[in-house]
């Protein structure tokens, strides 16, 4: 009688998402992403929405912040704009986009004023060096953490054209644009090939 095969591997399962959000939830949601994103909106965002809400993967996350990056326009607007049509068509973005800019746009025309009248204020200009530093600590946070899924996948394709990158930006002062003309080609012709090897 032959011995009994080994049982199949079973994959792990996904992590459950959760259901799509309401306009109001849009809303709502970016409204606190925005009011707690002191240095930049998308550390919060990314909590938000895969850590916190579940309403999408870090993978799903990553890939729509990288499209929106070659789109005209801030990054994280150019993001909010196409989760909500994702989920709520037209009035999800505009939902999502309100909630975004409106309070920030309040409470900066306020601290404007005030900074117009006080802004010579030595301990002030100290305090906002102080809140620059902690941005940068924010934003480094949140580059490794969206590093995460290439380096769990052992992504070293992906590793390797991200360390490129940031070298000719970050080191070499290469122009942006000259950079994503070689860069994207490149990237997206490396995963087609990628691909198609893996369903021959």
């Amino acid at each position: 009688m032959p011995p009994d095969s080994p049982p199949a591997a079973v994959p792990a399962p996904d992590i459950p998402l959760s259901a799509p959000p309401s306009l109001t939830a849009l809303f709502v949601a970016f409204a606190k992403m925005s009011l707690a994103g002191f240095g930049g909106v998308l550390v919060w965002a990314r909590r938000g929405i895969v850590d916190q809400h579940k309403w999408m993967t870090a993978e799903e996350f990553n890939e729509t912040f990288a499209l929106c990056h070659f789109l005209p326009g801030p990054n994280i607007v150019n993001f909010t704009m196409v989760f909500g049509s994702r989920f709520r068509g037209i009035a999800g973005g505009i939902a999502a986009f309100s909630g975004l800019v409106g309070p920030p746009v309040v409470i900066m025309t306020i601290l404007g004023m005030l900074y117009q009248r006080f802004g010579e204020i030595e301990m002030l200009r100290r305090v906002l060096a102080g809140v620059g530093c902690a941005a940068v600590g924010l934003l480094i946070a949140v580059v490794f953490r969206m590093a995460m899924p290439l380096i769990r996948k052992r992504d070293v394709v992906g590793l390797v054209v991200l360390a490129a990158v940031f070298v000719a930006i970050g080191l070499l002062r290469l122009p942006l644009p000259t950079v994503l003309l070689v860069a994207i080609p490149i990237s997206i012709a490396i995963t087609f090939f990628m691909r198609r090897r893996g369903t021959a």
